[in-house]
């Protein structure tokens, strides 16, 4: 009996709990949709904290920004090639000069002259190829006929011996020369024997003579002066002064200098004689092996030369004057370049910074300083940075002088290594180029450059503010405005891919369409008490 009443007890309770399990069941689903109803409404619903903005097609570009210095493109110290005088200086500190135009001028009459000498050179050096080319002329090739036979009589004459002609000249010339030895001797004698006794009488009996005859005349004066008479006396007078002289000459001995020039005839008359015994001597004795070595020699190379013309200029011998003639040529042109060194030329247009030299100094280094008109900014760019650039990437400058003004141009150049650390900062050099510049730049200017590492043109954009980074998961958001509930923005977030990015904008390459809403700042989702009917209020057992 006990066992059937369980049995119907719980078959009571079974019938019981039926309904019950439905209908708890049923409020937990309910419950349960109704908590992922509000779920789903509180991930899209947010309170608008900031802005919204629509995404958009437009031009993007990044850049990297560095400051320099402005420097010119080119800079020359000119130097003088060769040293010389400054003969004229054409410009001055500050001129402006076009490319090729005169700036110094050196001396160049040497240099002229040089030039001239170079160029008769060659003249002369084209005459003897020609005339090597186009053989001997007849005339050259007589006289070289005409040396042989000179050469060859020469040599015949020494190997046969003096002739019986020669001896003969010879033997006379030799009593020539002893003629002139003694006649020099006798006139040394009469002239060391001129004063003897009888000498001295005959011209003391002249002086007598011309003693009575200048008496006589001067008493016919002294009676009868006339003309006559006058000049009769004078010519008396000037007889016994003669005389008288004679007497007295003869009286001192003979004259030192007349013995002296008659015995120096006698040395030279002795001088000649022995020559001429020796030149005897000689064409008896005959020609010595020497000389017949050299007649021989010369006999040799008229014959040589006489072949040479015949025989006409050798391959060889027009190549050698070719090679001498390239070689004046070349002469010339060193001269030529040196006459055109002494004149100073700008390698370009610029503007002069200094002249070292004045008119009239000699000069042998430097002269003149020179810079070009065109400029050039010259960067410092971080290490950081410098990846990212390349050559002829555009860049944008602006310079504190003119802050409302702009130059645009290109990267030309990058240096390969830094110019060194300060502060722990590697800087490396980057040199810019301008597409135009109107403004009066100068060389120092300091130069700020915006440079543009990368450009994008028709690409969908959204604010900066409106993208955000998991950086542990490395992925980008954007809150997408899907609609608007009690005036607030309903948002979704989005998962997007990003491309370029600047200080204002960043690319969306997926995850928006141009048009599309973005919340820009931060939002908050709202909160609230929510408990399923029958749960939390004390209600049921």
């Amino acid at each position: 009996m006990e066992a059937s009443i369980n049995t119907t007890t719980t078959r009571r309770r079974t019938r019981y709990w039926i309904p019950a399990i439905v209908v708890v069941g049923l409020l937990i689903v309910s419950g349960f949709l109704f908590i992922q109803s509000k779920s789903s409404q509180v991930a899209a619903v947010a309170v608008q904290t900031g802005d919204t903005a629509a995404a958009f097609i437009g031009d993007l570009s990044a850049s990297a920004t560095a400051s320099g210095q402005m420097e010119a493109v080119q800079s020359a110290i000119l130097s003088v090639e060769q040293p010389g005088t400054v003969a004229a200086i054409l410009v001055a500190e500050g001129s402006t000069v076009a490319a090729g135009e005169p700036l110094l001028q050196l001396d160049q009459r040497d240099l002229a002259l040089q030039v001239d000498r170079m160029q008769q050179n060659v003249t002369l050096k084209e005459a003897e190829l020609k005339a090597l080319r186009n053989g001997a002329s007849t005339t050259d090739i007589v006289a070289a006929e005409a040396a042989v036979q000179s050469a060859r009589a020469t040599l015949d004459d020494l190997l046969a011996g003096p002739t019986d002609e020669e001896i003969a000249e010879y033997q006379a010339n030799i009593h020539q020369q002893q003629a002139s030895i003694w006649s020099a001797s006798a006139a040394y004698n009469s002239t060391a024997d001129a004063v003897k006794e009888s000498s001295i009488a005959s011209a003391e009996a002249d002086l007598i003579e011309a003693q009575i005859a200048y008496d006589e005349a001067k008493d016919r004066n002294d009676d009868f002066a006339i003309s006559f008479t006058h000049e009769a006396m004078i010519d008396a007078e000037e007889d016994l002064e003669i005389a008288q002289a004679k007497v007295d000459e003869l009286k001192e001995g003979p004259n030192q200098g007349s013995l002296n020039s008659a015995s120096a005839n006698i040395t030279a008359a002795q001088a000649n004689l022995n020559e001429a015994q020796a030149n005897y001597n000689e064409l008896l004795a005959g020609a010595t092996a020497a000389e017949i070595s050299a007649a021989e020699s010369t006999l040799a190379s008229a014959l040589s030369n006489l072949a040479d013309l015949q025989e006409g200029a050798s391959a060889q011998d027009i190549a050698v004057a070719e090679a001498e003639l390239e070689q004046a040529r070349i002469d010339l042109l060193s001269a030529q370049e040196e006459l055109a060194n002494a004149v100073i030329v700008a390698p370009f247009a610029g503007l002069v910074t200094d002249v070292l030299v004045s008119v009239g100094e000699r000069a042998t280094g430097a002269v003149v300083e020179l810079v070009s008109s065109e400029m050039e900014a010259v960067l410092q760019v971080d290490e950081l940075d410098i990846g990212s650039l390349n050559i002829g990437q555009p860049a944008i400058v602006t310079f504190e002088a003119w802050p409302d003004a702009a130059l645009s141009g290109q990267i030309h150049a990058i240096a390969p290594s830094s110019g060194g650390a300060d502060d722990s900062i590697v800087n490396y050099d980057v040199v810019i180029r301008f597409d135009s510049a109107d403004l009066p730049i100068l060389v120092g200017m300091t130069a700020d450059a915006q440079l543009i590492t990368e450009e994008k043109k028709g690409v969908l954009l959204v604010p900066n503010a409106a993208v955000t980074a998991d950086r542990q998961a490395g992925t980008y958001s954007v809150n997408l405005v899907i609609g608007e509930e009690n005036g607030q923005p309903i948002v979704e977030n989005r998962e997007v891919t990003i491309g370029l990015k600047d200080e204002d904008f960043t690319e969306i390459m997926s995850g928006l369409s141009a048009g599309d809403t973005v919340q820009i700042g931060k939002i908050s989702a709202p909160t609230a008490n929510f408990s399923p009917p029958g749960f939390g209020n004390g209600g049921g057992e």
